[in-house]
């Protein structure tokens, strides 16, 4: 195939022919069309952009390389995509949440890159819990409680896990219609009807300002709406910390106490978002009020946490250690050897918490990946005792890290400096900023 005539496409601005595009994205699934094909290719899209049109047809082409699902009649089958920040638990609680209120949710997830850890590293600091679902076995396990959560794997767009090895290398991850059909083509594989996006914003994000945040959002709606699927993006800011704990074993126990309905406010908060978000996108008449307090109601009835131990029953874990995770999960996960905490100096407010600087030191003590093949230290992580805008006295507990060695002398200066406290009060964080639709 010429692969110019795409390329001179791209570069003029005109749309690309999808019969040639479809072609050439299944030519790099199969290792036809050559990497330095793929990559001039990339390198012009990374470049110039191209139009909502041949994003939507990229799309398509990488959800037909490989497997998808498809669901006979029933709930309405719904996910939500985070694009990752501190502390960012929402898919433990909301999967199972959006199951107990009787929707459909065969949920593809990650591992995380980077100073976010991702839900499958999450995930897998349970004993016995398998992310590793075919397709058939998560259609199964979505048939039998109404939710799973699976690693992404090669039989769902396999031409996107290609084209993400050549972007990696050669610079063009940062293009807005190539991060769309990555998430789009994953989420769409699963056969959807509703999808939720939120988009993180801030200083820990991915997205660092508003506007960048908002036209990823507008790409990957407007491309999942091309597809068929109602959907909605959410900015959310990622300046602080979500919620009290950061670190794969601990978020599962904040996870854990939200569906006891207990735990962090911020946590419950998003879940309630997202998932009301969701319920009414697929029940008429349904306003977004009702279909939050729906969500909330199957936090604090214990439905939502009935549906995460069948869940992890479901996937591998032993019924016995389900039945411990979800009435005591400190007694099931794994623990560090030593824990430090920090106290406050003075009395006044929490002015900041350093979200990106608790990421970077967690990762350092091995929370996180610096490479694909890292192995992550599950029990590595933070407790915060505090948000912006606590009131505190002075010696009173800010945060608690968890870690296996001891601290360097720099590793404590770090510590002592996450959290700024200052004399005046400080309004608390919000965390919804705007919603693309």
């Amino acid at each position: 195939m010429n692969i110019n005539h795409l390329i001179d496409a791209v570069v003029n601005g005109v749309g690309q022919d999808h019969a040639l595009l479809n072609e050439f994205v299944l030519g790099v699934a199969s290792g036809e069309v050559s990497v330095e094909d793929a990559t001039a290719w990339l390198k012009a899209v990374h470049k110039h952009g191209c139009s909502v049109e041949d994003t939507v047809q990229l799309t398509k082409t990488m959800i037909n390389s490989g497997s998808h699902l498809s669901w006979g009649e029933g709930a309405p089958v719904v996910d939500k995509h985070s694009t990752g920040g501190v502390g960012d638990k929402m898919s433990l609680m909301l999967a199972p949440a959006l199951a107990a209120c009787g929707l459909r949710v065969p949920m593809l997830a990650g591992r995380g890159l980077g100073h976010t850890g991702g839900t499958i590293d999450k995930l897998e600091s349970i004993p016995g819990f398998n992310c590793k679902l075919n397709p058939e076995a998560m259609k199964n396990a979505v048939e039998h409680i109404g939710c799973c959560i699976a690693v992404q794997n090669d039989a769902i767009a396999p031409a996107d896990g290609v084209l993400y090895a050549i972007r990696d290398v050669t610079d063009t991850v940062d293009s807005v219609p190539l991060i769309t059909a990555s998430i789009v083509s994953k989420k769409a594989a699963e056969g959807l009807q509703a999808l939720v996006l939120d988009v993180k914003c801030g200083n820990a994000a991915f997205m660092k300002t508003q506007e960048q945040a908002e036209e990823l959002a507008r790409s990957m709606v407007k491309t999942a709406q091309g597809l068929g699927i109602k959907t909605i993006a959410q900015i959310t800011s990622m300046e602080q910390p979500i919620g009290s704990h950061v670190g794969n074993a601990l978020e599962i126990i904040e996870s854990i106490k939200v569906m006891q309905g207990k735990g962090s406010v911020d946590t419950r908060n998003l879940v309630v978002l997202q998932g009301g978000a969701l319920l009414s996108m697929t029940e008429d008449g349904l306003s977004s009020e009702d279909a939050e307090r729906r969500i909330a109601r199957v936090l604090d009835s214990g439905d939502a946490l009935e549906k995460f131990r069948l869940m992890c029953i479901q996937q591998g874990v032993s019924p016995d250690v389900a039945a411990l995770l979800v009435k005591d999960p400190q007694s099931v996960l794994p623990k560090a050897a030593h824990q430090t905490t920090v106290l406050s100096r003075q009395q006044g407010h929490i002015a900041n918490i350093d979200s990106m600087g608790a990421a970077l030191l967690a990762k350092q003590h091995g929370a996180g990946r610096y490479a694909l093949d890292d192995v992550v230290v599950p029990e590595i992580g933070f407790v915060f005792h505090v948000s912006k805008g606590t009131s505190i006295d002075e010696n009173q507990p800010l945060l608690t890290f968890h870690h296996n060695r001891e601290l360097t002398d720099e590793e404590h200066s770090t510590l002592q400096n996450l959290i700024e406290t200052v004399k005046v009060s400080v309004a608390s964080v919000e965390r919804l900023m705007a919603i693309v639709d």
